[in-house]
């Protein structure tokens, strides 16, 4: 096979494109997180957004209905998203490895593999919805609104899912800007949408969806747009959108495991739900309202995992084994002094942050969610460390290892240990507790594996590389 060098030009690194295997590791992990933060900040305001603005106009029954969606779509779009992240490791590492031609193919699988889970999970998630939410417990007065919100979220999941795809691209080749941009764009369009249709129009929550879903096929349109410029080395060609049948098996092999372990947290959650939907409208308002704050919380550590999956693949392509370990131990740092910052903040605001979303300041909804707020909180710093490990084993090529870890330990025993609460002690603290105590089985098995096995085994020794 011919090998084709990537020559990085002065023009290259204008566009974006950034080689993380030359430079301060420190200064360039921070620069690539930073806007990957930004960019999932406004992401998440697509959700808090249809949240805020429904709990405001619609009232408590109308946030119920939204709020109990939320697992239910990350259990669906979890495992694509996880699979574009895999594909993003081959990527990288081709990239770093500065061969042109296999990279050039894993980003034209990678947009074909998007587009046919694009169609499949609209298809799935709008057949299945009324199914999914009787399974979930879903209260019988925000049961309809739930199923209009969530079919008419799924008739747009191929944007979702080529957002994350064309996302995925550029942050592995280093531009961790250019998304940043079209999610600005797309989340302002997405909240003057929501206050046109819902506030103004007052058309139901179905209507949030549907905000949702035009402003992620914005923010596609313009990705599209730039991928398709001509001169760069990771142009995007309609005609050239095809299935390699060798880098689609590098992107299951590596992204089918990331996408399992996006669906089992979010199975998980969705048990989890099912349970707490059992205590009545008002705890699965409350639980919903606490899931859209821990998600904007934690973005800051999802910006480090990110950053450390490309920087340690693309690392590992041009094969700097010590700048790779550089790299993931002051991720992992960095991801868990900043989730116990995060904690605090969150713990002490606790009763100011429930009461932004519920318009009529229901006393039970605003009690639920600051008691789950207190139970967990502060295991925030768990869940960073776990996070940031896998997505190491990620960065390396071992997608199975945090797949497994995480289908024992937050799923299996979370919904083990549900089970036995529900049958013995019918209080839903205890369920909140499910959290914390999987958070510390998951990190205990990180913790070994990282110090005590080779995670970066399967790779050369490093050559020496000037920076």
């Amino acid at each position: 096979m011919v090998l084709y060098c990537i020559r990085m030009t002065d023009a290259d690194n204008k566009k974006g494109v950034k080689d993380l295997t030359v430079g301060n590791p420190y200064k360039l992990i921070l620069a690539f997180a930073l806007p990957v933060f930004l960019s999932q900040l406004f992401q998440q305001l697509y959700n808090m957004a249809d949240t805020l603005i429904v709990g405001q106009f619609l009232g408590k029954d109308s946030l119920g209905a939204v709020s109990s969606s939320g697992n239910l779509i990350f259990l669906f779009v979890s495992f694509f998203n996880g699979t574009a992240v895999g594909a993003s490791v081959v990527i990288s590492r081709y990239f770093g490895a500065k061969d042109e031609e296999n990279l050039k193919k894993a980003i034209h699988t990678n947009i074909a593999f998007g587009l046919v889970s694009g169609v499949f999970l609209t298809i799935v998630g709008v057949a299945l919805t009324p199914t999914m939410l009787k399974w979930m417990n879903t209260g019988d007065l925000i049961f309809p609104q739930a199923v209009e919100y969530f079919r008419y979220y799924f008739i747009g999941a191929i944007a979702t899912v080529m957002y994350n795809i064309c996302r995925s691209i550029m942050n592995a080749v280093g531009d961790s800007k250019r998304p940043l941009y079209y999610l600005i764009f797309s989340s302002l369009l997405n909240v003057a949408l929501d206050l046109l249709f819902v506030g103004a129009f007052k058309w139901g929550v179905w209507s949030a969806a549907v905000a949702t879903v035009i402003s992620q096929a914005a923010s596609v349109v313009l990705c599209f747009i730039y991928l398709m410029k001509k001169g760069r080395i990771f142009t995007v060609e309609i005609k050239k959108i095809r299935f390699h049948k060798e880098l689609l098996k590098e992107i299951i092999r590596l992204g089918i495991p990331a996408g399992i372990q996006n669906s089992v947290i979010g199975l998980a959650n969705v048990i989890v739900q099912s349970q707490i939907n059992s205590f009545g409208d008002n705890a699965t308002t409350a639980y919903g309202v606490y899931s859209k704050i821990e998600g904007f919380a934690f973005l800051p550590i999802t910006s480090f995992t990110m950053a450390l999956t490309t920087f340690i693949s693309q690392n590992l392509g041009a094969k700097m084994y010590d700048r790779a370990k550089t790299g993931a131990r002051f991720g992992i740092i960095g991801g868990v002094i900043t989730a116990e910052i995060i904690a605090v903040i969150i713990y002490f605001s606790a009763p100011h942050l429930v009461g932004m979303f519920d318009k009529d300041k229901t006393p039970e909804v605003i009690e639920l969610g600051v008691k789950q707020m207190h139970t967990v909180a502060l295991f925030y710093f768990l869940l960073a460390y776990s996070h940031c490990v896998a997505s190491v084993c990620r960065g390396a090529g071992h997608s199975v290892v945090p797949a497994v870890v995480m289908l024992c330990c937050w799923c299996v025993i979370r919904v083990i240990y549900i089970a036995l609460i529900m049958h013995f002690i019918n209080d839903i603290v205890y369920i909140y507790w499910a959290y914390p105590i999987t958070w510390s089985l998951s990190s205990i098995i990180y913790f070994i594996y990282y110090h005590a096995s080779d995670w970066l085994h399967g790779y050369d020794k490093p050559r020496k590389k000037q920076t």
